[in-house]
């Protein structure tokens, strides 16, 4: 008897699924209608409103003149110190210097959001990547950050200074918006939030429309049908008869 009942509320689940599924394809014009709006909304946003990022990147060397390149104890060493740079680099003395030699108008939290440290895997290179709305200044606080950080890092950690490789460049390429990217979010939005809607709607509608939501809402059988359309039809084709 549970394996009976059980039965008929999956089917009437599988049959609500099956509806819903009927109700959006019905209403599949509205659903491509709102993504594509979506998606054009997000992509004009991002190509004329939104304020275009800019990067630039220095990078350290922490190899001394005095390791040894065939040691692997000194290669091992520098490597774990590259984790002590990356906290020195950002550290308050460092920033509010450079923000000092450039004269930078910005706070020491404010100018901490626009700095990014990396250090790909096995290797004793520190990136110095840092994003303005300038591409100039990018460039020129990137390069005064690997300036400052080679000779602070030095005295704090009575080593020889790190070796600065490669100054940041000037791109016209801007990071942010990503464009593309923002057109996806703004279609799969778009699309999400119209199934939602219609979904909502669907649920939320309870009138009684066709003989098997009688019998499933009221509990009742149905007797007879009426066919309206028909009907109507039949009045109008008497009508033209009495003419």
């Amino acid at each position: 008897m549970m394996d009976v009942n059980s039965n008929i509320e999956q089917n009437e689940i599988e049959i609500d699924l099956l509806e819903l599924l009927y109700v959006l394809r019905r209403r599949i014009l509205i659903i491509l209608l709102s993504t594509f709006l979506a998606a054009g909304i997000f992509g004009a946003y991002s190509a004329f409103l939104a304020t275009p990022i800019y990067e630039s990147t220095s990078r350290l060397y922490i190899l001394t003149q005095s390791t040894s390149l065939t040691s692997l104890t000194d290669i091992q060493v520098g490597t774990s110190l590259t984790q002590d740079y990356k906290e020195l680099i950002t550290s308050r003395s460092i920033l509010e210097q450079v923000s000092k030699n450039l004269g930078l108008n910005v706070t020491y939290e404010a100018l901490l959001q626009r700095v990014t440290i990396s250090n790909p895997a096995n290797t004793r290179i520190i990136g110095i990547s840092v994003q303005d709305v300038d591409p100039d200044r990018a460039k020129a606080i990137a390069d005064e950050l690997a300036n400052v950080s080679r000779d602070n890092i030095s005295s704090i950690m009575s080593t020889d200074a790190p070796s600065v490789y490669e100054y940041g460049y000037v791109t016209n390429r801007p990071v942010s918006p990503n464009i593309l990217r923002n057109i996806v979010i703004g279609a799969l939005l778009g699309a999400f939030l119209s199934i939602a809607f219609v979904s909502v709607l669907y649920i939320m509608d309870d009138t009684v429309k066709t003989s098997e939501d009688v019998e499933k809402y009221l509990s009742l059988n149905t007797m007879a049908s009426i066919p309206l359309r028909d009907s109507a039809d039949k009045q109008k084709g008497d009508k033209k008869k009495d003419e």
